[in-house]
């Protein structure tokens, strides 16, 4: 291929099994992922892992610290920032599920990156959190033998949902046998913490210029999902992480679903709104690969 764009070879068949209706689509799961953004002296990078080969979805590809909600999340919690009435109407969502997907964000930022989006009080963060007793915590999350709340609570934390901009949402195509109806957030590195690799899906991390990613992802370097490479395309045009949050709450939510359809003898999938990622498939058995 030219550019780095994850495309499962089994694909062709699933949207052939779609539009001829022998696949039913399996419905998307709830996640939350999040761009987390340092400013450096040559502009904002963005923190990346690299999911491990052997990952059955997207193995191999550059993503964010991310994942599924977990029913828990919609447990009451201390909650700082914008209300979770103005993160419903911000997300489209009733006020559970749209602080589910808040937490979510926080959640996995912190089991993925080990960087917490909390504190004391409304208008702090905690600082370091690599210790010995960070790691239990963060471990027994990974493990769900503690829910976000919980592990708040027993913290004296709250939630910094100020520190968190809603960006943009996808939706995994309906001929994906994994679905995810993911909200993007960006956020800023707070003072005193640093990332890690804490997730065992991921077998490298990093920290890059989105503009450095994208040239990578261009020249066949990096490998990712389109949601990963059209969402740092967004982030090149802002020169810090502050500017880019206060670009966020005029960003556009409305999902992005891959639609497939069949023009002149072929199947066409495409990304409303994402050109780059139009892909031509023969509606035959057998054909070249995808243009």
């Amino acid at each position: 291929m030219a550019n780095g764009q994850w495309y499962p070879p089994e694909w062709p068949d699933r949207i052939r099994a779609l539009a001829d209706g022998t696949l039913t689509p399996v419905e998307p799961k709830r996640a939350a992922t999040v761009m987390l953004l340092r400013d450096t002296d040559t502009g904002p990078a963005v923190h990346m892992l690299r999911r491990r080969s052997s990952m059955a979805f997207a193995g191999g590809a550059y993503a964010y610290p991310g994942g599924g909600v977990d029913p828990r999340d919609e447990q009451q919690i201390r909650w700082a920032g914008p209300t979770r009435a103005w993160w419903a109407q911000r997300l489209g969502l009733e006020e559970a599920a749209a602080q589910a997907i808040v937490c979510a964000a926080v959640r996995e930022t912190y089991e993925e990156a080990g960087v917490l989006l909390a504190g004391p009080t409304d208008d702090s963060v905690v600082g370091d959190t690599t210790g010995d007793d960070w790691e239990a915590d963060r471990a027994a999350l990974v493990a769900r033998d503690l829910s976000f709340a919980e592990f708040l609570d027993r913290r004296g934390l709250a939630l910094r949902s100020d520190l968190l901009g809603a960006w943009t949402r996808w939706i995994t195509p309906e001929f994906e046998p994994r679905r995810y109806d993911t909200w993007f957030f960006v956020a800023a590195l707070p003072e005193g913490q640093r990332t890690r690799n804490a997730s065992t899906e991921a077998d490298r991390t990093v920290w890059i210029r989105p503009t450095d990613a994208a040239a990578s992802y261009d020249k066949g370097e990096l490998l990712m999902m389109p949601p990963t490479i059209a969402t740092l395309r967004q982030l090149t045009p802002y020169d810090s992480a502050a500017r880019t949050l206060a670009a966020a709450p005029d960003r556009d939510l409305t999902p992005v679903l891959a639609q497939a359809r069949l023009e002149d003898g072929e199947i066409v999938l495409a990304w409303p709104g994402h050109d780059e990622f139009t892909k031509h498939i023969p509606t035959g058995p057998t054909g070249p690969t995808p243009a």
